[in-house]
């Protein structure tokens, strides 16, 4: 459906895109992760032909967009992050208006307007003016115009950003829905929205593709551990002799209580997380040390994230991340020190020992270039409310 090949942007001596290629088959919602400046909306807007390319090629449905861009624009709705709407508007005159510079005409424009006003469910609000609506009704008279024309493929850039709780779920809804009939592209920074809602997943980082693959598959390739937090009738000194003797347990913190016991933050790659929980439950216990509770936490797709892009600008660890990115021990006495596993030792066998599967790209705080024009003339200054 659509075939990016080689595709290159510079603005002087600055590269915002690197020879990224990828394919994407028809049907389907795609998710398109980056930081702020990897050079993921100069690649939309070069997708959707807002923008030129220095090198390379956009083929969509056998179409290049820069060779055929009528016939290849035709195929493509867009909604770029700040909607092209006229405030002064109601969303039937807008959605006539766009439908009209599509080419749509008469009883065909009539029909389409009205079924993308049902499609995105703002039949109650259709003739109010655009400036009174809400944010969330305003990213629906955005997708509607993005639908005029019928297109195959629809790239919707930030769709969510600045709604509340409730406008993210029925905007979510709504992409859900898209994506049975037509080819969802969708750029968020909210992971836990694309892992919801995409069926596979792009990241991109310094212009260059990092990774494409299913959410769950990424997963599984995590170069970053599963994390486990228990705490233990035990010392320091006792946990790390238990825990060195376990190959699939990489790397832990302590943190004594001053109670007689221990919070440790273990690392592992085993994917078994209840294996590896049970194997640590009795090898506490044949020490005579009981784990008095104990959570997991999987790899997920912020995770994926955060290994894949880390050092690039926009890149924010959570609180989680952070805590089992610091590898140190406590003694008794509450002193820490740096403390990371190299090697295995002890004579146990500890099975589930998983290989790390790559390396993170090299990051670099980097300044994305070049957004496409709104091709909107008012802007939303205020935001409005609905009655």
């Amino acid at each position: 459906m659509i075939t990016v090949e080689h595709l290159t942007k510079c603005y002087g001596d600055f590269m915002a895109v690197s020879d990224l290629s990828f394919e994407i088959d028809e049907g389907h919602v795609y998710g398109f992760l980056g930081p702020n400046g990897a050079g993921k909306s100069t690649t939309m807007n070069i997708m959707a032909g807002c923008l030129s390319a220095t090198e390379g090629k956009v083929i969509i449905d056998g179409h290049d967009i820069f060779e055929e861009p009528e016939k290849a624009k035709k195929l493509i709705g867009y909604l770029p992050e700040q909607p092209p709407l006229y405030m002064n508007e109601t969303p039937v005159e807008y959605l006539k208006f766009v439908g009209a510079a599509k080419g749509l005409k008469g009883r065909e424009l009539q029909r389409q307007v009205e079924e993308v006003i049902g499609q995105v469910r703002i039949d109650e609000v259709k003739n109010r003016l655009i400036s009174k609506l809400s944010k969330g009704y305003r990213q629906r008279v955005g997708i509607a115009q993005a639908l005029l024309g019928n297109p195959k493929v629809i790239i919707l850039d930030e769709p969510t950003v600045g709604l509340d709780p409730i406008q993210i779920i029925e905007i979510r809804d709504l992409i859900k829905e898209l994506g049975q009939t037509h080819t969802v592209i969708l750029s968020s920074h909210i992971l836990s929205e694309v892992q919801a809602v995409c069926g596979k997943v792009l990241i991109i980082a310094r212009g260059k593709l990092a990774a494409f693959d299913e959410p769950e598959n990424l997963e599984k390739l995590m170069l970053a551990s599963n994390g486990i937090t228990f705490t233990a009738e035990a010392t320091g000194e006792d946990a790390a002799r238990i825990l060195s003797a376990m190959k699939s347990v990489t790397e832990w913190t302590f943190e004594d209580k001053g109670d007689g016991t221990v919070e440790i933050h273990a690392k592992t790659e085993d994917s078994n997380s209840r294996g590896i929980c049970r194997r640590l439950f009795f090898a506490f216990a044949a020490e005579g040390k009981a784990i008095l509770s104990m959570t997991s936490k999987k790899a997920n797709l912020e995770d994926v994230f955060i290994e894949l892009t880390e050092g690039e600008s926009g890149v924010e660890r959570s609180g989680d991340r952070e805590e089992q990115d610091i590898p140190a021990v406590a003694d008794d006495a509450g002193n820490t020190q740096d403390f990371r596993k190299t090697e295995d030792s002890g004579s146990a066998e500890d099975s589930g020992s998983a290989e790390d599967s790559g390396s993170a790209e090299d990051s670099g705080n980097m300044q994305e270039a070049g957004n496409a024009e709104n091709s909107g003339s008012d802007s939303a200054e205020s935001e409005g409310t609905d009655e």
